[in-house]
C-alpha cells in the first residue's frame, strides 16, 4: 500500500476526526434534514419546465432565439445531472419509487443510464480516498502517458473540448465489458445490461423519428456547452487532490465523515447553487453526509477544507496542463487549488 496524500491509515483517521470534530448540537439538526416530496417535485417540475422552454426556443428560425434556447438547454442538462445524482442517492424524494423514476428520467436526458449510475456511484462513495479502488478515479492513477494521450488531453483541456465529461460517461456507465468485470453477480449484470440496451434503443428511436439533423439542431450546441460545464464540475470534485493507493492490498474504506480531505467544493452564488445545482457543488459536505438531500446541505453551517470559489478554480486549473491536473496531485506539483 502506498500513500499519495494526507491519509496514511487508521492512525491518521483518528487525528483527522479530532481535527474536524462534529459538534454535538448538529446531530439534532442533521436528523431533521430528510428528503421531502414537495421539494423534490419542485426541482423535477422546474427542470421539466426549463427543458421545455429551451426546446421550444430552439425550434425558432431566429438565430438569437435558438441560441438562447441552447443556453437554457445547457443549464437544464446540468440540472438533470444534479437531479440524477440526487435521485440515485434516493434523497430527491421521500418516496422510493419516485426516486427510481426520477433517476431514469434524469439519466435519459443526462446521457447516463440510471441504474448504471446508481450502482457505480455507490461504489464511488464506498471507496472514496483510495484512488485505485474508486471506479471513477482508478483510470487517473499516476502512470506514464503515451505521447498521443498527453497531446489529446492537453489540447482538449486548453480548448474546452469536453472529452472528460464524455469519457466519464462512456467508461464508467456505458462500458458494459468493464461493468461486467466489476460487478460479477448475475442480478447486477442483468440490470446493467437491460439498462444500457433500453437507453440505446430509446435514443436510436428518437433519432429515427426526428432525424439526425433535427436532433443535432435542437440539442447539439446545448449538449456541447453542457458537457464543457460538466467537465469543470466533475473534474473539480476529486482531481489533483492527494489520495491513497491500495496497490492490490486489502484495505478498509474511509467512513463518510473522513472523506472530506479527499474532496473539493466549489463556491457558486447561493441562488445558482441551490436552484440549479441542488448544492451538488458542496461536494465535501455531500461525501460527509451522503444521506442528507443536497437541497438541504446549505443548512449545515460548516466550512469544509478544499473549498474554492468557482471562478478561481477554473482560472487556476486551466493554468496547468490537463495531464498535470488529472494524473498528479498538489503535493507533487505545488499547485494548491
Amino acid at each position: 500500500m502506498s500513500v499519495n496524500g494526507p491519509a496514511v491509515g487508521h492512525e491518521s483517521r483518528l487525528n483527522r476526526h479530532e481535527m474536524f470534530p462534529i459538534e454535538t448540537h448538529r446531530a439534532t439538526d442533521i436528523a431533521d434534514l430528510k428528503p421531502k416530496n414537495r421539494i423534490g417535485s419542485f426541482y423535477l417540475l422546474f427542470a421539466i419546465a426549463l427543458t421545455g422552454v429551451a426546446c421550444w426556443l430552439s425550434m425558432f428560425a431566429n438565430l438569437w432565439l435558438w441560441f438562447v434556447g441552447q443556453l437554457l438547454l445547457a443549464a437544464a442538462m446540468v440540472q438533470w445531472f444534479a437531479i440524477l445524482h440526487e435521485a440515485g442517492h434516493k434523497t430527491l424524494f421521500r418516496t422510493r419509487w419516485l426516486n427510481k423514476w426520477a433517476a431514469h428520467m434524469a439519466g435519459f436526458i443526462a446521457l447516463i443510464p440510471g441504474d448504471c449510475w446508481r450502482i457505480v456511484h455507490a461504489k464511488h462513495h464506498y471507496w472514496t480516498g483510495w484512488q485505485d479502488l474508486d471506479l471513477t478515479t482508478e483510470t487517473l492513477v499516476p502512470r506514464r502517458l503515451h505521447r498521443v494521450e498527453s497531446v489529446v488531453i492537453n489540447v482538449c483541456w486548453r480548448l474546452w473540448i469536453p472529452i472528460f465529461a464524455t469519457l466519464y460517461r462512456v467508461n464508467n456507465y456505458w462500458n458494459l465489458p468493464r461493468l461486467w468485470r466489476l460487478f460479477p453477480r448475475t442480478r447486477e449484470r442483468r440490470l446493467l445490461t437491460m439498462n444500457i440496451v433500453f437507453y440505446l434503443a430509446a435514443y436510436l428511436t428518437l433519432v429515427w423519428m426526428l432525424g439526425f439533423v433535427a436532433v443535432l439542431k435542437y440539442v447539439g450546441l446545448g449538449l456541447l456547452i453542457s458537457f464543457s460545464l460538466q467537465d469543470l464540475l466533475i473534474l473539480s470534485q476529486h482531481t489533483h487532490i492527494p489520495m491513497s493507493l491500495a496497490n492490490g492490498e486489502k484495505v478498509a474504506s474511509y467512513p463518510p465523515i473522513e472523506q472530506e480531505v479527499f474532496t473539493r467544493s466549489l463556491l457558486f452564488p447561493p441562488w445558482f447553487s441551490r436552484l440549479v445545482l441542488l448544492n451538488i457543488d458542496a461536494h465535501s459536505l455531500h461525501h460527509m453526509y451522503p444521506k442528507i438531500p443536497g437541497y438541504h446541505l446549505h443548512q449545515i453551517s460548516r466550512e469544509t477544507m478544499n473549498s474554492i470559489r468557482w471562478w478561481q478554480w477554473i482560472v487556476k486549473a486551466k493554468g496547468v496542463p490537463g495531464e498535470v491536473l488529472l494524473f498528479q496531485n498538489r503535493d507533487q506539483t505545488g499547485y494548491f487549488f
